[in-house]
C-alpha cells in the first residue's frame, strides 16, 4: 500500500494538461486511471501488459453487444466493462511516465488498440441491429447505416485529431501550459469516449438504445465537420 501512495504522490505532479480535455475525462477518467496506474506499478506490471488489460475489457464488452440479446443487465455489464477498459487506457499513459518515459512501440499499440476499440463497437452495434430487429426495432435496413456513419465520423475524428497534433509545432521546453476553458470542457462532452459509453445502459430499452446511439451519432457527425475545419485552419498556418 506504501508503494501505491507513493506512485499516486508522483502521478498528481505528472499529470498531462487539461486543455481539450472533457469534463468526464478530467474529473472521472483520468483520476480513475491514476488510481490503477499506481496499483499497477505496485504489481510490476508494463504500460504494454496494462493496454492489453484495457484491450481485454473493451473487446469482451465489444463481442456481448454482437453475440448476446440486449436486456437491461447486458447493458450495465457493457457500460461498467467499457468504462473500465477506458480507465485502464487512462492508466498505460500514466504508468509510462512514472516508469521514466514510455516507448515508440508502447504508444504504437495504444492508438492501434484504441482505433480497433473505436471500429469494432460500431461494427458490433451493427450487427445487434441486423441479429435482433424486432429487440431494437431496426428492421428497415436504413437503420444499418446509423452504426456506419458513427464508426466513419468517430474513427477519421480519431485519426484526424491525433495527425493534427504530430503535424503541430511543439511548445518550446518550459513553456506554461494554455489554461483548460471550462465551457470547452462541457461543450466536448458529447463526443467524449466516456460519456459514449453511457449509452449502453439503456441497451435493453431496444428503441430507447436506437435513438439515444442515432443521436450521439448525429452530433459526432457534426463535431467531426466542426473539427476538421478547426484543424485545417491550424495546419495552413505551418510552415514545413
Amino acid at each position: 500500500m506504501a508503494k501505491v501512495g507513493t506512485a499516486l504522490r508522483e502521478l498528481r505532479g505528472a499529470q498531462k494538461s487539461a486543455k481539450g480535455v472533457s469534463l468526464y475525462s478530467r474529473f472521472v477518467n483520468r483520476p480513475a486511471g491514476r488510481y490503477l496506474a499506481a496499483v499497477s506499478y505496485a504489481l510490476g506490471l508494463t504500460p504494454n501488459q496494462v493496454t492489453l488489460v484495457s484491450a481485454a475489457f473493451s473487446f469482451a464488452a465489444v463481442a456481448a453487444v454482437a453475440l448476446a440479446a440486449p436486456s437491461w443487465g447486458l447493458g450495465i455489464a457493457v457500460w461498467a466493462a467499457l468504462a473500465v477498459g477506458f480507465a485502464f487506457d487512462s492508466a498505460d499513459g500514466q504508468l509510462a511516465r512514472l516508469r521514466g518515459g514510455g516507448s515508440a512501440a508502447g504508444e504504437w499499440l495504444d492508438h492501434v488498440v484504441d482505433c480497433a476499440k473505436l471500429t469494432a463497437l460500431h461494427t458490433c452495434v451493427l450487427i445487434a441491429f441486423y441479429r435482433f430487429p424486432e429487440a431494437y426495432g431496426t428492421g428497415g435496413d436504413g437503420w444499418l447505416l446509423v452504426p456506419l456513419g458513427f464508426q466513419f465520423a468517430s474513427v477519421v475524428t480519431f485519426f484526424g485529431g491525433l495527425l493534427t497534433e504530430k503535424l503541430k509545432p511543439k511548445p518550446a521546453p518550459g513553456s506554461p501550459a494554455d489554461a483548460p476553458s471550462t465551457v470547452r470542457a462541457v461543450a466536448l462532452l458529447p463526443v467524449d469516449y466516456g460519456v459514449f459509453c453511457l449509452v449502453f445502459l439503456v441497451l435493453g430499452g431496444g428503441g430507447l438504445f436506437r435513438w439515444a446511439y442515432a443521436g450521439l451519432g448525429a452530433v459526432a457527425a457534426l463535431f467531426l465537420a466542426a473539427f476538421l475545419v478547426k484543424w485545417f485552419r491550424e495546419l495552413s498556418a505551418v510552415r514545413r
